[in-house]
């Protein structure tokens, strides 16, 4: 993997927030061309954010990227550049949580450091056979010092990066293999049997299922997108009018749009229909042609050409009706 052994703080930092959430196939060619478009500390910080998102998008939580810019900044403009060593100051940036500075001190900094994503997680649940809710404050409590206790002296960076390897390769999520892993005979839960029940997790929440209707308006080789707020899911990336209806999205279409950005339309034909899951929920947008009767002036609404589509940074369902247009 390109971050193993990196010199770089840096390219650790950008690595394990990377794979926060994400499988580490996906992340290497981001990884890649990231490194090469902001190759240190600075070249992010002076980037735009559109710039940021852009190389960010496919990869999802973007708040994550947000945050990475956000830091950068703070890093360029308090720290010379340097990510900070000391980890109050390190855990201080955005979007660098318990987990992240672990990773970053005991990785980057040959620091002494436990840290624990979910493969390590899932290895610390077994290996002791946790018996309790492993995402619940308590269960995070006894995971915490189990890491801290079993960590090796001088060797923190290999050990913690080798246990996410077994929890990926090895000791996975479901079906694990056991018969193959090196801690087969210390295992307290391969012991038990239990292994397969570790660890114990919350039972999810039934995921909400919404419908968005979406309006593309094409005139003279451009088409109109909006851009959503800076915060929350998806900030500042960029859309094309929609808004969520209650029943029929072909009839409530051009209700929702005049609701929602005051933006006056007449229906067309339907483009098509595009499914997608997000964390919390799902969501089917019905995405209709539409001609454009009155558009109010707003900073948020902009006419964009379609050759000009892949420089606006966009989330999986916007990219698709942007492929559909092109």
């Amino acid at each position: 993997m390109p971050w193993r052994n990196h010199p770089d703080p840096y390219a650790v930092w950008v690595s394990e927030i990377m794979l926060q959430q994400t499988r580490v196939e996906t992340v290497i060619p981001y990884f890649e061309k990231w490194m090469n478009l902001f190759p240190n500390v600075n070249a992010l910080a002076n980037s735009s954010e559109q710039d940021v998102l852009n190389a960010w998008e496919g990869l999802g939580y973007y708040s994550r990227a947000r945050n990475l810019h956000k830091a950068a900044k703070i890093v360029a403009s308090k720290f010379n550049g340097e990510l900070p060593r000391d980890l109050t100051e390190l855990r201080s940036l955005p979007g660098i949580g318990r987990y992240t500075v672990g990773a970053i001190a005991s990785m980057a900094f040959g620091m002494d450091e436990p840290t624990l994503d979910g493969n390590l997680r899932r290895v610390f649940s077994r290996l002791f056979d946790v018996d309790i809710f492993a995402d619940s404050p308590a269960g995070e409590k006894i995971l915490w010092e189990l890491a801290a206790q079993n960590l090796p002296k001088g060797q923190a960076g290999d050990y913690n990066q080798a246990l996410m390897d077994l929890g990926s390769m090895i000791c996975t999520p479901k079906n694990p293999r056991c018969l193959l892993c090196p801690l087969m005979k210390i295992c307290e839960a391969r012991q038990h049997g239990t292994q397969d029940l570790r660890p114990v997790l919350k039972p999810k929440k039934v995921v909400p299922q919404y419908v968005h209707a979406a309006a593309v308006i094409i005139q003279r080789g451009r088409v109109l997108l909006a851009q959503r707020p800076p915060d929350g899911l998806l900030g500042g990336m960029w859309e094309f009018p929609n808004a969520r209806v209650n029943a029929d999205p072909a009839k409530e279409l051009t209700k929702v749009l005049n609701a929602a950005y005051r933006l006056k339309v007449k229906k067309k034909d339907a483009l098509g229909i595009i499914l997608h899951a997000y964390t919390h929920f799902k969501v089917t947008v019905h995405a209709y042609r539409c001609e454009a009767v009155s558009i109010p002036k707003s900073k948020d609404l902009k006419w964009v050409k379609i050759t000009d589509l892949n420089d606006y940074p966009m989330g999986k369902v916007d990219r698709q009706i942007a492929l559909k247009i092109k």
